[in-house]
């Protein structure tokens, strides 16, 4: 086995993270139908916001917290032959996970109400971009506990620093015992401080809307009846991520800035002694540029295009595979030599590219075989035929990075 196949039967969650833009999504897609292939029984994807094109790709219509099963009939027709496991897709919605969230763990339902109808809980949860954080490991934590899977890759929402996702449930919990939030109850919790609150309320009003802060105070009191759920669900969040069955895969693009944020995230990970299994390097030139044979040829081609050109037209006309042409004397062999010094200079111009790329790769602190190389591909990823092609890079034999 090569690439990724391996670690799909030590594992029970994939968790696919890395900087914005670097295919991710696409990544954690591929996985699953990799995933599925190999033989592994139930397979979900839970991903974040993917682009149309995907997500009609994967038979998502539409916002849904609720797992769709891909058709297996065009599965088995974008791999080519039947696909042993079941592939599930899920769309993390922030703002309908948020309201299963509160219904689930609210202490009871008037409580339950007065949060979700709270105008601070709407922005909160629909617009506030730690929430979609925490409530993707919340969605994992519910997902996990259901049995319901025997793999579960999951897309890790677009952050500035991939490590805000394994942080939140933390972040979250020590917002609730904050002394911010002590201050914004403590008029709500205590009679004899409401008279004493009131003028700052007042002129607060003025300021930032109409009942502005009492919605803020009402809003975490309320938040905080869950307060020691959170605090167990954290915890719980903590154990599934440590547990050898839980594998990160990091996903990057070549480029400098992407790779220093995989860089971070790998430190991050090996600091909390969680498990990385691989790291996808995305959209990579193919390795025929670092290639020294191909180089060599290169720079020869260019440093001789001359002759090379005259040589080409001589046994293309006894070939008879270039004819006379309407061309003015010299005209052809010109033409030929541009040619051929145009595709010289532009392989070694690309050869560069690739080889800085590799440099970079380099740095990272994991050893090869742990490195997966995914080219730049001449296709749009749209449909699960050109996802299964992804899946085919990521489990190739050829995938691990070598220079």
């Amino acid at each position: 086995m090569g690439g990724l196949e391996s670690v799909f039967f030590d594992s029970e969650i994939l968790i696919v993270a890395g900087a914005g833009g670097v295919g991710k999504t696409t990544i954690a897609a591929a996985l699953g139908i990799a995933a599925a292939e190999s033989g592994t029984n139930k397979v979900l994807v839970l991903t974040v916001d993917p682009a149309k094109r995907l997500a009609d790709a994967l038979g998502l219509v539409g916002l849904s917290s609720h797992a769709n099963r891909v058709d297996p009939i065009q599965l088995n027709q974008a791999i080519g032959h039947e696909v042993p496991g079941e592939l599930y897709v899920a769309m993390l919605d922030a703002k309908s996970s948020w309201d299963e969230l509160i219904k689930r763990h609210a202490p009871d339902a008037i409580t339950r109400d007065k949060i979700l109808s709270n105008p601070i809980y709407k922005n909160i949860s629909s617009r506030f971009v730690q929430s979609h954080d925490y409530i993707a490991m919340e969605s994992l934590y519910e997902l996990y506990i259901s049995n319901a899977y025997d793999l579960i890759v999951i897309d890790t929402p677009p952050s500035r620093h991939a490590i805000d996702f394994l942080d939140a449930p933390v972040k979250m919990a020590d917002f609730f015992s904050s002394k911010l939030l002590k201050w914004l109850t403590l008029p709500a919790r205590n009679r004899l401080l409401m008279g004493a609150f009131k003028p700052f309320y007042q002129i607060a009003d003025k300021i930032l809307g109409a009942q502005f802060l009492s919605d803020v105070a009402d809003f975490f009191l309320l938040f905080q009846s869950m307060y020691d759920g959170f605090i167990v669900r954290a915890r719980s969040v903590s154990k599934i991520l440590e547990s050898p069955s839980t594998q990160f895969v990091v996903v990057s693009s070549p480029e400098a800035a992407p790779m220093q944020e995989a860089e971070f995230f790998i430190s991050a990970i090996n600091q909390r002694h969680l498990n990385l299994a691989q790291m996808v390097v995305n959209r990579t030139l193919p390795d025929y540029f670092r290639d020294p044979g191909s180089i060599f040829v290169a720079h020869k081609l260019q440093d001789n295009f001359e002759q090379i050109a005259k040589d080409f037209l001589v046994k293309g006309k006894k070939l008879k595979y270039i004819s006379e042409t309407d061309l003015p004397p010299g005209r052809l062999e010109a033409l030929v030599e541009r040619v051929f010094l145009e595709i010289s200079g532009s392989f070694l111009n690309f050869s560069e590219v690739a080889l800085q790329e590799a440099a970079e790769i380099s740095k990272l602190a994991v050893d090869e075989e742990m490195i997966t190389l995914i080219p730049h591909l001449n296709f749009d990823i749209s449909d699960l035929n050109s996802l299964g092609k992804v899946a085919v890079h990521l489990c190739s034999s050829q995938s691990p990075f070598t220079i």
